[in-house]
């Protein structure tokens, strides 16, 4: 009778370890699936490889943008987004947006006049004094397009170069949220 119990006493711990590790096959397969969701349909992770968005993005800085962002809201003048380069689609951008679907922009002497207004538009983040390539264009924003540039006009490859100027709605991938490295300047991005 000792035997059968120390048989069934075997038994009971080999059910018992391979119950432990069916549980974590369970909890690291859940685990990987969570993250999976998260990244394709909840954030998008940037890396910024220019100083095209100084001194908001610095060279180096990776972000986190929101990809639901724009799920229940149009984006806005000034968020700055991850979009799909339009010239490239296998490329994917950080600018900030300057003009609207229907938008009439006009850049005179680094200056940003949106339609008909006299008023430039407040452009506080911007790096330095706009003098590169600060004069003389005027963009016609389709609908269901935006026309975006970098913060640091002087060195941003942004929709003044681009064969295609600018960002259908479709394109954007998320709006850009959080600094998480390095990380002495984790922190919203704004």
């Amino acid at each position: 009778m000792a035997k059968n119990t120390k048989k069934e006493t075997n038994k009971d711990n080999e059910t018992g370890v391979f119950e432990e590790v069916f549980s974590w096959i369970v909890v690291i397969v859940l685990a990987i699936g969570l993250a999976v969701v998260i990244k394709t349909f909840v954030i998008i992770n940037a890396n910024i490889p220019s100083g095209s968005m100084e001194n908001t993005i610095m060279t180096g800085d990776r972000l986190f943008g929101y990809r639901l962002a724009y799920l229940f809201s149009e984006p806005e003048r000034g968020d700055i987004i991850i979009f799909k380069y339009p010239d490239d689609e296998t490329e994917s951008y950080v600018k900030r947006i300057i003009g609207l679907p229907g938008e009439i922009v006009r850049v005179k002497e680094g200056k940003i006049y949106i339609d008909d207004n006299e008023e430039p538009l407040d452009e506080s983040y911007l790096k330095e004094e706009w003098t590169v390539d600060n004069d003389g264009y005027v963009f016609q924003v389709p609908e269901n397009s935006y026309l975006v540039m970098g913060d640091n006009r002087n060195y941003s490859y942004d929709a003044r170069y681009w064969t295609n100027e600018y960002v259908s709605e479709d394109k954007i991938l998320g709006k850009a949220g959080l600094r998480y490295f390095p990380f002495d300047t984790i922190g919203f991005v704004e």
